[in-house]
């Protein structure tokens, strides 16, 4: 049995929120993760309350929608919607997802269109019986395997390649659905992280060589696999570790279990995980996020020092690099941009003449910290280059008599294929421009 309600038509609600996700790619001038994923088996009641809290800590990895998927073993609830969390689900929606098995999905879209068909969990048939599936990453073989599912007579609902992977399990002869999805663990390739529901049992993946992020932890009565362990602060779980290379991990009323799948690969996790995707209060492969961002910064101060009488973050993803370049340089650390938190990743620059304005009104200057000094800004990476131009204009324009950008990443040059949207070098700006050429564009001092 499957929960539709709230899905079965597009509501002027839902039609804003996907008219403000393509404002946000056609104008954003940062990268975006693809999505979070959350499991849970719940050892203390239902699960969906605490995939709920669950996936407000994966928040800022996909704000287009979000969605949970339950069930008790025999029946399947879900319930999806465009947005964010707090706009997809209230308390009475919560009640209504029984059952102490879930997984949830928050999703910023790197492949296919932004529509309610796209959001997930996806809900597929299957032998054994309702499956749902949640994904965080890119497949490179996608077309190939949706066309060949196609003439196995599957109908598509939508255009991402997430439905590829969950039909191609629920089309997988196995005895048992851990079998199929390690089947299909062999045919599709890229950067994955997928949680399933199903059959009384949540279970995870991870690609080869650990692109995408998921980890294991524990309540001591419930099971959870999440994106990032921040989510597991929030629900009171200790991390007990991350999903290897390859592997497949079932968790059940009986507790964990784990298959390798694959042969583990040359580890490759995604850098800028730790560089903007992660909040600071993970912990990735046993390193903090915000330690690891302190120390880039106190590298960058060390190799790229700079003259300044005042450091400062572009906020929020810029304060630990720059909290590690005043370390290591002895300049003062300042705040001189506040941010409207108000307005987050939500608000629409409806047209070109009105950019400008948008970041004004996301960033404001502190005069009284810029006015007559020479300010070192830190950001954690330049991507097209707009929005740190116009922040280096703002500082002028506040009284800052000099402006040294440093930023805690090397020059982005090439696109990433794998779950972030830059699918097009002409996006980037360090791909035809030297350093020096865009401290010019930016108007920087150096």
């Amino acid at each position: 049995m499957t929960s539709s309600s709230g899905e079965s038509r597009i509501t002027n609600h839902e039609s804003q929120e996907r008219d403000r996700a393509t404002a946000r790619r056609r104008d954003s001038d940062v990268l975006h993760e693809e999505c979070g994923v959350i499991g849970i088996v719940s050892g203390d009641g239902p699960a969906a309350p605490m995939a709920h809290l669950g996936l407000y800590a994966l928040q800022h990895r996909g704000q287009e929608s979000a969605g949970i998927a339950t069930s008790d073993g025999v029946r399947l609830w879900h319930h999806r919607g465009m947005g964010l969390v707090f706009q997809v689900f209230d308390a009475d929606r919560i009640a209504r997802l029984p059952g102490p098995l879930a997984i949830g999905h928050v999703r910023y879209s790197t492949m296919g269109s932004v529509r309610l068909e796209n959001a997930q969990p996806l809900v597929v048939p299957s032998p054994w019986g309702p499956l749902a599936l949640a994904h965080n990453g890119n497949l490179i073989n996608a077309p190939q395997l949706r066309a060949e599912l196609e003439a196995g007579g599957v109908e598509f609902s939508g255009t991402t390649d997430s439905e590829v992977i969950a039909h191609l399990i629920a089309r997988t002869p196995a005895p048992e659905p851990e079998d199929a999805v390690a089947s299909a663990m062999r045919r599709i390739e890229g950067a994955y992280t997928v949680v399933v529901l199903v059959a009384g049992r949540v279970l995870g993946c991870r690609d080869a060589h650990a692109i995408r992020p998921l980890a294991a932890g524990t309540t001591g009565r419930s099971w959870i696999l999440a994106s990032e362990t921040c989510a597991f602060d929030h629900l009171g779980a200790v991390p007990v570790r991350d999903v290897d290379p390859g592997e497949l991990v079932i968790l059940d009323a009986g507790g964990l279990r784990s298959i390798q799948v694959l042969p583990p690969g040359r580890v490759a996790h995604c850098v800028f995980e730790y560089i903007y995707f992660a909040r600071p209060d993970t912990v990735l492969a046993d390193r903090n996020v915000h330690l690891a961002r302190r120390r880039m910064g106190r590298i960058l101060a060390r190799e790229h020092p700079a003259q300044g009488d005042v450091v400062i973050p572009v906020p929020d993803s810029g304060a630990s690099a720059a909290m590690g370049f005043a370390e290591a340089s002895g300049i003062p650390l300042e705040v001189g941009l506040v941010k409207n938190r108000y307005i987050g990743r939500t608000f629409i620059q409806p047209d070109p003449a009105m950019r400008d304005f948008g970041v004004r009104v996301k960033l404001n200057p502190l005069r009284d910290v810029l006015d007559g000094r020479r300010v070192v800004m830190v950001d954690d990476s330049i991507v097209r280059g707009t929005t740190s131009g116009k922040i280096v204009r703002m500082l002028r324009a506040a009284g800052a008599t000099e402006v040294h950008v440093r930023i805690s990443s090397p020059p982005i040059r090439y696109p990433c294929f794998y779950g972030i949207d830059t699918s097009s070098r002409g996006q980037l700006v360090a791909a035809t421009q030297s350093v020096e050429n865009i401290r010019e564009l930016l108007a920087a001092d150096s």
